[in-house]
């Protein structure tokens, strides 16, 4: 699946170098909308680290394990994350329309001990990526 609405390969952070400048450099900018927190960076295209991703904007999902121990309730999270991200993803790739030179880092980090539906994840999703856009354009 492609297009608008697909989440594909490259819109996904694989790099180990991406992840660890987003956690451990300080750069790294938060917001959260319980039980969802984001994590975000701002890359320049002229940036020294060279890190620049192949497009505008890539994410990534954590589950820590003290949440949830049994590997198929982190999969469902993630899975809800994934899929409330890729049906909303316009409200920031919009605002980056405007500058081709900048892309955005995000993880999205889940901080909750229960399971909650799919509606409710997907409303605190559209909350952070509406924030999110508003801060990119300042």
């Amino acid at each position: 699946m492609s297009g608008a609405f697909g989440l594909a390969k490259t819109e996904r952070i694989c790099s180990k170098k991406l992840i660890e400048t987003l956690f451990n450099s300080g750069a790294g900018k938060s917001l959260s909308a319980f039980p969802l927190r984001l994590v975000y960076m701002l890359i320049e295209r002229d940036t020294s680290v060279g890190l620049m991703p192949p497009v505008q904007a890539q994410m990534m999902v954590s589950v820590p394990k003290r949440y949830f121990k049994r590997a198929v309730k982190r999969n469902r999270v993630k899975r809800q994350v994934r899929e409330a991200y890729r049906k909303n993803k316009q409200l920031v790739l919009s605002r980056l329309l405007d500058t081709p030179d900048k892309a955005v880092a995000m993880a999205f980090i889940w901080m909750d001990g229960k399971l909650q539906d799919s509606a409710f994840v997907e409303q605190r999703m559209i909350n952070l990526l509406t924030r999110l856009g508003e801060r990119l354009c300042e």
